[in-house]
């Protein structure tokens, strides 16, 4: 395959040696090529099979934008642009194109997410309280993580609860902890995910690129991470 990688920043650049390490002809575009996704015109967009992106929050819509309007298909990393989610699957849908984002690519935080899910089913209406803590990176843009926000998710929806708060920190060059806390007045249960290396997010978005490459639509890595 032919893949474009939007960003060239820590994890844009393991995407883009992950790609080729998979035999795939790889392009990256940072932000000064790509400034108001000019660099992103149809003919430029048609000489790749996939587009992967992995910049920032004000930068990804406009990213999509461009991409989806052509038809092609699309893998979406960044976080923080949630809001136009509704929007950006139209777009896909009225033109044939394919969209699949997540919060994180990693397969352990996906099982994560499935064990946090199990985790609050057993436990509702069993007097706990749960809470989230994630730490990344000084350069992290986005706080809360995404992953944070989608863990959140998962334990109100599996309890019911109308808030679980979430406490974020940024320091030095971590690559991604995210713990779940449940406590009650007798004992306390903790389910963590460390990442000691980007790399598990690379491959997990290099994986969803090759599984993307033969279809339409909008998915969420989420509900596909068992078939990539």
């Amino acid at each position: 395959m032919r893949i474009l990688v939007l960003g060239q920043g820590k994890t844009g650049k393991l995407v883009a040696e992950v790609a080729a390490e998979r035999g795939h002809g790889v392009h990256v575009l940072d932000a000064k090529e790509n400034a108001n996704a000019a660099a992103l015109t149809p003919p430029f967009v048609a000489g790749f099979d996939v587009v992967i992106d992995f910049t920032a929050p004000e930068a990804v819509v406009q990213n999509m934008r461009a991409v989806l309007a052509t038809g092609s298909r699309m893998v979406v990393g960044t976080t923080g642009w949630y809001d136009k989610l509704p929007d950006m699957r139209g777009l896909a849908e009225r033109k044939q194109a394919a969209l699949l984002y997540g919060t994180n690519f990693s397969i352990g935080v996906q099982v994560m997410f499935q064990l946090a899910r199990k985790m609050g089913e057993l436990l509702k209406n069993s007097g706990y309280t749960f809470q989230i803590e994630e730490t990344h990176h000084v350069t992290k843009l986005d706080s809360p993580s995404g992953t944070a926000l989608s863990l959140a998710q998962v334990v109100k929806s599996a309890t019911g609860l109308a808030d679980v708060p979430v406490q974020a920190h940024r320091v030095g060059d971590a690559a991604g902890l995210h713990v779940l806390e449940a406590k009650s007045a007798v004992d306390k249960l903790v389910l963590t995910h460390d990442a000691s290396s980007r790399r598990g997010f690379a491959e997990g978005a290099v994986r969803a690129a090759e599984w993307l490459s033969t279809r339409r639509g909008c998915y969420d890595f989420q509900d596909i991470y068992t078939q990539v």
